[in-house]
C-alpha cells in the first residue's frame, strides 16, 4: 500500500512544465509496431505503462533505446523475427491497441480474458473485436485467453461505432494501415490524444482525413516509415494543476501550447468563480478570493458539469471539479455519462466533512462550502480521484494521509515533484 501524506493549507505558487499525455504515448507507442523503419519519440515519460510497453517490445526482439533522463525513446521494430509469438501484458488496457500490429507481423495475438485498467466500470472488448473481425481477423477463445490471428483477407472497409470509443476509434485507425485502400469510421472518437496519434502516423506516411472530427478516413499510401516525433503537454495535468491553484487560493501558471484544448474546460472553471488566462504558450489560474458556483438564470435547476466523449469535458476530468464542488459555496450537479463506476468514490470525501449525494451511478450533488477537517482516505485505482483526494486535502489545514495513491505514477512521473515545487508539503509514505 503506497500512501501520500499531505501537511494542507497552503497556497500553491509558482509555474511548471506538465508531462506527455500517458493517453497519446501508449497508442502511439503500439502504432509503432506498424513500421520496420527507426522511430525516435521525444518527451516520453517514465510510467508504468511504457514500462510494461517497453520491455514487451524487448520480449519481441526489437531494438529499443531510452534515455530515461533525456526522455528520449528510439525504436527498431525491424529486429523481430517472423517466428516470435506475443502473449499482451494484462496489467494495462492499452495492451489491445498493440493487436494491429503485431497481427500485421505475426499474424496472431493472443490476450488475456479480463484486461485490466482504472477501476471506472465496465470496459468492453466485444467493439474491438467487431473491428479486427471487420479487417479481416479470426477471433476466438482458447482457455484463459483470447486468439486473434490474421486471414489474409482483410481490405478496406467502412464502420459506424455504436459508440465514440477512443481505444475502439485508434484500433480501427491501426487495422486501416494494414490494409490496402481507403477505410472510414463514423462516430470517430476525437479526443487530443487521438489526433495526437494520428499526426505521428501521418508523419510515418499514413493519409489520414478528418482527425478531430467524428468522420475519419484513413488511406496507407505504401509501407510506413519512421518518424521523430515530440509529444505535447498532457491537457489533464495542464488542468489538473489549474484546479490545485483553485482549491488552495494560490496562482499556477503551467506551460501549454494548445490552448484551443482548454476552451470548455475555461468555461467549466468560470463555473466555480474561477478565471483561466492563456498567454505566451503559459497557463494560468490565479485563485479568487473565494470559490462560488454560478447561479442559473434557470433558478429550480442545478448547476451542471457533464462529462461526456469529446469535446465534452472529458470523464477524467470530472473528479478535479467534484474536488472543486466540494470547496465552494452553492450546490453543482456533476453527471457522469461515460463510467458507471466512476462516482462511488464519493465516500472517501464525506471523511473530510464534505457533503455530496449519489443519485444514481452517472449524477453527483456536491453541497459546498462545509467546514472541511484532515482525513485518512483511500483511494480507488483511478488516477484523477487520486489526484482530487489529494487536492482536498491539500486545502484544508492539518495532516491528511491518502492511502493507495500510487495510481498517480501511472500516468504523471514527476507529478509530486512539481506539487512540491510549487509549495506544497507532501511526500511518499509506506
Amino acid at each position: 500500500m503506497t500512501a501520500l501524506l499531505v501537511r494542507g493549507g497552503r497556497p500553491l505558487t509558482g509555474r511548471i512544465e506538465p508531462s506527455a499525455n500517458k493517453n497519446a504515448v501508449l497508442p502511439v507507442l503500439c502504432a509503432t509496431l506498424l513500421t520496420d523503419a527507426p522511430v525516435t519519440l521525444r518527451n516520453v515519460p517514465e510510467i508504468t505503462d511504457v514500462i510494461r510497453i517497453v520491455d514487451f517490445f524487448g520480449q519481441l526482439g526489437s531494438t529499443v533505446e531510452w534515455d530515461k533522463s533525456g526522455k528520449r525513446l528510439e525504436i527498431d521494430h525491424s529486429t523481430i523475427s517472423p517466428q516470435a509469438r506475443a502473449t499482451l501484458p494484462q496489467a494495462m488496457r492499452a495492451s489491445i491497441m498493440m493487436i494491429p500490429g503485431l497481427l500485421s507481423r505475426l499474424g496472431e495475438a493472443r490476450l488475456e480474458h479480463e484486461v485490466k485498467g482504472c477501476t471506472l466500470g465496465a470496459r468492453e472488448i466485444d467493439p474491438h473485436v467487431a473491428v479486427f473481425r471487420a479487417f479481416g481477423a479470426d477471433v476466438g477463445q482458447a482457455g484463459h485467453e483470447i486468439v486473434f490471428r490474421a486471414t489474409g483477407s482483410g481490405q478496406a472497409t467502412r464502420m459506424w461505432l455504436e459508440y465514440a470509443s477512443v481505444t475502439t476509434t485508434e484500433n480501427f485507425i491501426l487495422s486501416a494501415l494494414t490494409v490496402p485502400g481507403t477505410s472510414q469510421i463514423v462516430n470517430a472518437a476525437c479526443e487530443p490524444h487521438v489526433q495526437e496519434m494520428c499526426t505521428f502516423l501521418e508523419l510515418c506516411g499514413a493519409r489520414i482525413l478528418g482527425k478531430g472530427t467524428s468522420m475519419v478516413s484513413i488511406e496507407r499510401t505504401g509501407e510506413l516509415g519512421g518518424a521523430d516525433y515530440t509529444f505535447t503537454e498532457d491537457f489533464h495535468e495542464i488542468a489538473t494543476f489549474l484546479a490545485l491553484s483553485a482549491v488552495t487560493g494560490g496562482d499556477i501558471a503551467i506551460r501549454n501550447q494548445h490552448p484551443e484544448h482548454l476552451t470548455l474546460i475555461d468555461r467549466t472553471f468560470a463555473k466555480f468563480g474561477a478565471e483561466v488566462r492563456h498567454e505566451d504558450g503559459w497557463s494560468r489560474l490565479q485563485a479568487p478570493s473565494e470559490l462560488k458556483v454560478e447561479g442559473n438564470f434557470t433558478s429550480h435547476l442545478i448547476t451542471k458539469v457533464e462529462a461526456a466523449p469529446w469535446p465534452y469535458i472529458p470523464a477524467d476530468l470530472l473528479p478535479i471539479f467534484i474536488a472543486l464542488g466540494v470547496k465552494a459555496q452553492g450546490q453543482m450537479m456533476f453527471w457522469n455519462k461515460v463510467y458507471e463506476g466512476g462516482l462511488t468514490w464519493h465516500t472517501e470525501l464525506s471523511l473530510f466533512g464534505a457533503h455530496t449525494l449519489l443519485c444514481d451511478p452517472h449524477r453527483l450533488i456536491t453541497f459546498g462550502g462545509n467546514h472541511l477537517a484532515p482525513a485518512t482516505v483511500t483511494s480507488p485505482y483511478i488516477i484523477r480521484v487520486a489526484i482530487a483526494l489529494l487536492m482536498v486535502a491539500s486545502s484544508i489545514e492539518g495532516e491528511s494521509t491518502i492511502l493507495d495513491a500510487d495510481p498517480i505514477r501511472r500516468a504523471h512521473p514527476g507529478f509530486i515533484d512539481n506539487f512540491v515545487a510549487l509549495g506544497a508539503d507532501v511526500q511518499w509514505g509506506d
